[in-house]
């Protein structure tokens, strides 16, 4: 991950300031491990025990993990034993060195509470998998509402254009934010939603809209709206990480989901039921897309590769590893046989489905993000300031579009209307006409923001 990276990631933390889940109980209800304890392991403790990191030997992304011993040989929890639990020791501990979390504020005297209970009362888990992740134990949260106006701008990480294209959603923070792309004058504001999102995309008929969002090293989630009414009608694919990429499938029955555990899956959307898990990538992964019959599934990762995946069995068909760079894009090409991919080598690669051969390459002035397609065109957003249309077929350059004075994060396009909206590190949302490259407006999407006094 690059600086710019890590500033978006920082910009997100210096409006959620210092967030600790605290659970209200009822004094005659018994402390539950799902709805009460769960929450305050993955908010608090994961990041310093969990898969990534197990400082001590001890684990606590999964109740199963939470309870067994690491290094000091002591269980974290045993139940109606606090002197016994270990974990608990620590938390209560006035010995900065021993206490945790380490070199971080205590746990609320409200939290000790709830964990000095549970234990108490059996530290029962109430779930239906112990080996669970703590992520997929949880029930959905409720997020946090929105600033009712930004004190700053925020990078637009995703757009999308309704059904319609009449309105223009962009990802804004714990909710996106609903836009009219005429004149760039806000709508609505979509609330519940995850810190920040990553990506959109909306079913074919329009009617749900996905949007991939999570909070780094925490917690993940696809989140499915109406997108009319903000009304949220599910949460999928949760996990430990942020997820950075959805995409529905051309028939609108399942929806992939692309997230930085490194790994994809696939859902039945009327149900919700995971469909497939896929594992191959080492890293995040990035991006994701269906191609035309809606057989295969092509995949981004920062593991510097692309795969393509049979999306009925999970099966991996071809790993691309032209790049040498983390890759952030995927397209399939309209032929079927071979596909684009961008990354952080300042190029878009295209390259043959059946053996991973490169046929060819386009150079930017900086990494390229994710690839969308629309009709006919093929288009990019890179950190060279520019958003570029392509003829897919031929990925003949039609059109090179400047103005943005930061990176160009993200674009989309909406094919009855010819317009095109991209987003940038600034914040500034442009929106084209597709037919001639003028500007229709432009603005910067975080309401209620007030510029600073020149």
């Amino acid at each position: 991950m690059n600086s710019r990276h890590w500033m978006i990631l920082l910009a997100a933390c210096c409006l959620a300031g210092n967030f600790h889940p605290v659970s209200f109980v009822n004094a005659a209800d018994p402390v539950s491990f799902r709805k009460d304890i769960a929450p305050i392991l993955l908010d608090r403790c994961v990041a310093c025990h969990g898969p990534k990191k197990a400082e001590g030997g001890y684990r606590a992304d999964s109740f199963e993990r939470a309870m067994k011993e690491g290094d000091s040989a002591a269980a974290g929890f045993l139940a109606k034993n606090l002197d016994e639990s270990e974990a608990f020791r620590r938390m209560t501990s006035d010995d900065e060195f021993e206490r945790m979390p380490a070199e971080s504020d205590p746990l609320p005297d409200e939290q000790i509470a709830l964990f000095k209970r549970w234990i108490e009362e059996g530290a029962a888990f109430d779930g239906d998998d112990p080996k669970a992740e703590l992520v997929t134990v949880i029930p959905a949260p409720t997020h946090p509402e929105p600033p009712e106006a930004y004190p700053f701008t925020l990078p637009v990480t995703s757009v999308a254009f309704t059904k319609d294209g009449q309105a223009l959603i962009a990802g804004g923070y714990h909710e996106l934010t609903v836009w009219n792309p005429a004149d760039g004058k806000l709508i609505r504001r979509i609330k519940n939603v995850g810190q920040r999102t990553y990506g959109l995309a909306l079913n074919p008929d329009g009617t749900i809209l996905a949007a991939a969002c999570g909070a780094p090293g925490r917690l993940g989630e696809a989140r499915l709206f109406n997108p009319g009414t903000g009304e949220l009608l599910q949460v999928l694919g949760t996990t430990s990480d942020v997820v950075l990429d959805v995409a529905f499938s051309p028939q609108g029955d399942r929806l992939a989901v692309a997230a930085a555990d490194g790994v994809l899956k696939v859902f039945e959307v009327a149900t919700g039921k995971l469909q497939l898990t896929v594992t191959s990538h080492s890293d995040w992964v990035t991006a994701v897309a269906w191609n035309a019959d809606g057989t295969k599934l092509a995949s981004a990762s920062r593991d510097k590769t692309a795969k393509i995946i049979d999306a009925k069995t999970g099966e991996l068909l071809v790993t691309y590893s032209g790049h040498g760079q983390p890759v952030k894009g995927v397209a399939f090409h309209p032929d079927g046989a071979e596909a684009f991919s961008s990354g952080n080598d300042n190029k878009i690669h295209r390259w043959k489905i059946a053996d991973g051969k490169k046929t060819a390459d386009i150079g930017f002035g900086g990494e390229v993000f994710k690839l969308p397609m629309g009709g006919d065109f093929l288009f990019a957003a890179s950190a060279d300031k520019t958003v570029r249309q392509f003829e897919a077929k031929s990925h003949k350059q039609l059109r090179s579009l400047t103005g943005h004075q930061d990176w160009a994060l993200t674009v989309a396009y909406h094919g009855p209307t010819k317009r095109m909206a991209s987003g940038g590190f600034d914040g500034e949302i442009r929106v084209w006409n597709a037919e001639d490259g003028k500007l229709v407006t432009a603005f910067l999407a975080a309401p209620g923001y007030q510029p600073p006094a020149e």
